[in-house]
């Protein structure tokens, strides 16, 4: 059976971008070119650590308690230094706005394989395409910056949406943006619950990008599981 798809709608981090290198290199060789020594490895594990407090502290970058998704990642930014061993307030300070702006630009992030051409692909196909990301304001920035930003539609945040996944409310705004019913929807990201699970519990079809040797997770029936992004087409061509 063919399925009937009108609007494609797509998870950003490590389905359409990712981090050239992880955060506690980045954060260290920032630190570096201000002249401190902080080992990655250490400040990868406050920034997990730093992270994960913050998201429950916080959930959805403050949303409705007063922050700022800007003042959210400076927080984090500061206190996973302070963990690692950094105490200079002012050299916080500016660590924390020139990290917030270094992961605006694509020096940071890279566009995953296969990713540019199975999108084009897709608009040629006539397919309306939308952004549903759990990420704060700067997203548009970034999708701009990597060159994918003219494929969608519309790209809808966790912040500005005032929902994140796997909350099926952020679905539901996004089909509203594509004027589409659920079931004539789909939705591809890299996470079970957030993307694949959350998705269906919205009433669309969705599909999960699942690298190999990424360890097995929970069972989903082979043909909604993507290799790679280009086995995508093979699965809702027309």
């Amino acid at each position: 059976a063919m399925l009937k798809l009108r609007l494609l709608t797509w998870d950003v981090k490590d389905t359409l971008l990712r981090l050239r290198q992880p955060v506690g290199q980045s954060y260290a060789a920032e630190a570096r070119a201000q002249g401190l020594q902080v080992q990655p490895e250490a400040l990868g594990c406050s920034f997990r650590e730093v992270y994960g407090a913050q998201s429950r502290r916080f959930p959805n970058y403050g949303q409705g308690q007063g922050l700022s998704s800007r003042q959210w990642w400076l927080d984090v930014v500061k206190q996973s230094f302070r963990l690692s061993g950094v105490q200079d307030e002012a050299a916080l300070t500016k660590l924390a706005e020139k990290l917030y702006r270094n992961y605006c630009s694509s020096h940071t992030w890279e566009v995953l394989p296969g990713a540019a051409e199975t999108l084009s692909r897709c608009r040629q196909l006539g397919f309306r395409m939308g952004v549903v990301s759990n990420f704060d304001s700067r997203l548009e920035v970034i999708l701009s910056q990597c060159d994918l930003r003219h494929h969608f539609e519309f790209v809808l945040t966790s912040e500005a949406a005032g929902f994140a996944k796997p909350d099926g409310r952020i679905f539901e705004q996004a089909l509203q943006l594509g004027g589409v019913r659920p079931e004539q929807a789909a939705h591809i990201g890299d996470d079970y619950s957030r993307d694949y699970r959350a998705a269906r519990a919205a009433g669309m079809h969705s599909f999960l990008l699942r690298v190999a040797g990424q360890g097995e997770g929970p069972e989903v029936p082979p043909e909604h599981v993507l290799p790679t992004l280009s086995h995508l087409l093979a699965r809702i061509e027309k």
